[in-house]
């Protein structure tokens, strides 16, 4: 729908016309011996290029700039928008919110406490009311909110709901018969469509750009929830392109844009939005209730891969992996163990961990469902009735891999878990198990990415309290020519991790 409303360089030409200049010469030569030159084969015309005027004109009255200030307290530099920074072995994502600018305004940060942090984004009308969609990062949290319209008018914003872990936010204005557009249908998008971003970069305004879908379905790991399957564009985005619409050929929005991968800080044309199908489900729930409802499981769970379904006795890697289950949750209380994998979740098929985590919050919270899990080898039905999800992971998906493997074969060196050291190691009181010394580097374990203060609990779901066990478990696993199934727990979390002594 479109927007409505109710009023390679000059080296490469130098060698091209090098090349025609030479049959320029080798015709006149032709000429002056006498012969006859033959015309030229005719051309086919060049396609017409692509204008996205039309377009732009329609939708762009739609499309604000949002300017935020935020009052932080303290004492040193402060970054807007909160914690999204990533550990040294994630891909280097730019978070649209480092545009934000964090220096204050004429006041040294170690004599003044308070200080005013400003920045601006963009957003998109999606009701002539004055319903704003935006993202969280750039209007969740802040004391001032400014919308300015493209014909110039400005107007105080109100924040009426957010949602971190989607990067979604909806704002209000106190106006009517806005321009405004609607959401398309992002399960139709294909790779390779046109596409058109608008919104403010680097606080420029209104700015368009085009490009096509590179890749749908993306997992860019942005938080722990799992909860985005984003849309690549190549669509050129920059700082203050945040929350800005990503429209179809028919001025449909199609993705909300949120983030981009830029190993140098600007753009490399790679930038992930949010689906318009999944952003158009979470401001529904925003603007109903302020907030959105998420059912809850109390699982951590994680990918198989060949090695793990092997020592689980499964014919391929499709499910997600029971590693631990919260005490007194949905989960405990409906029966799942870990080591348990989920195959099915309400009658819908569970290929990884992320479907589950989806699945799992797209469920009404204190409803009944239906839990399919492989366990010893045979297939259970289960009943849960889901909890809500407040500040809990919904069945928080770890990174799969890590091991551990026996003495000289695995390449793992085991000690004791002495009684003082599972505070300093971030383990809970009650937590058993042997303590990795060190791992042989090249070794199954360290390619599985086991590393020194690693614990391991449990050898083939059975508990080990003392190096003697795990080595005896091990052992055993080994003559019997089986993979390895460990539990291996790192601060307060932990994984399975299957190794093959072959």
């Amino acid at each position: 729908m479109t927007a409505q409303s109710n009023r390679h360089t000059a080296r490469y030409g130098w060698l091209a016309g090098a090349a025609g200049a030479g049959v320029l010469a080798f015709s006149v030569l032709n000429l002056s011996s006498g012969l006859t030159a033959q015309p030229a084969a005719p051309r086919t015309p060049a396609a017409p290029a692509i204008s996205f005027a039309d377009v732009i004109d329609s939708v762009s009255p739609a499309v604000v700039n949002i300017a935020v200030m935020k009052v932080e307290t303290a004492p040193t530099s402060f970054q807007y928008g909160g914690g999204q920074g990533g550990g040294g072995d994630q891909l280097p994502f730019e978070f649209f919110q480092r545009f934000f600018d964090g220096n204050g305004r004429g006041v040294d940060p170690r004599q003044q406490q308070e200080r005013r942090s400003e920045g601006q984004g963009s957003g998109f009308v999606i009701d002539a009311s004055g319903y704003i969609v935006t993202n969280n990062h750039v209007a969740g949290g802040a004391d001032e909110i400014t919308v300015t319209m493209q014909d110039g008018h400005k107007y105080e914003a109100k924040l009426v709901g957010n949602d971190p872990r989607t990067d979604l936010a909806l704002i209000k204005i106190d106006a009517t018969n806005l321009p405004y557009v609607a959401f398309g249908d992002s399960d139709k998008t294909r790779v390779g469509d046109w596409v058109v971003a608008i919104g403010n970069p680097f606080g420029l305004g209104g700015t368009a750009t085009a490009g096509i879908i590179s890749a749908r379905g993306r997992d860019i790991r942005l938080d722990e929830y799992n909860d985005n399957d984003y849309l690549q564009l190549d669509a050129p985005i920059n700082f203050g392109n945040s929350g800005g619409p990503v429209f179809n050929v028919a001025g449909q929005v199609v993705g909300v844009n949120t983030a981009i991968f830029s190993p140098n800080g600007g753009n490399v044309g790679i930038g992930f939005a949010i689906p318009a199908n999944q952003a158009k489900e979470i401001i529904g729930d925003l603007r109903e209730n302020g907030t959105v409802e998420r059912g809850w499981l109390g699982v951590q769970i994680q990918d198989i891969d060949d090695d793990l379904a092997k020592s689980l006795h499964m014919n391929g890697t499709e499910g997600a992996l029971v590693v631990e289950v919260v005490g007194d949750s949905p989960a405990a209380k409906g029966g799942l163990q870990a080591g348990d994998v989920v195959t099915r979740f309400n009658d819908r098929a569970i290929d990884k961990s992320r479907t589950l985590s989806r699945a799992v919050a797209g469920t009404t919270p204190n409803s009944g469902a239906k839990v399919t899990v492989w366990r010893d080898g045979k297939s259970h039905d289960l009943k849960v009735e889901v909890g809500e999800a407040q500040n809990e992971a919904l069945a928080s998906a770890g990174q799969g891999g890590g091991a551990a493997q026996g003495q000289a074969h695995l390449g793992l060196q085991l000690r004791p878990l002495g009684d003082g050291e599972r505070g300093m190691l971030g383990l809970p009181s009650d937590v058993n198990g042997v303590v990795v010394a060190d791992v042989e580097p090249g070794s199954p374990a360290a390619e599985k990415g086991i590393r020194p203060g690693d614990v391991i609990t449990r050898v083939n779901q059975k508990a080990v309290s003392s190096v003697g066990d795990a080595v005896a478990a091990l052992n055993s696993v080994r003559e019997s020519k089986e993979t390895a199934l460990l539990l291996v727990r790192r601060g307060d979390a932990q994984r399975f991790v299957a190794l093959s002594f072959s």
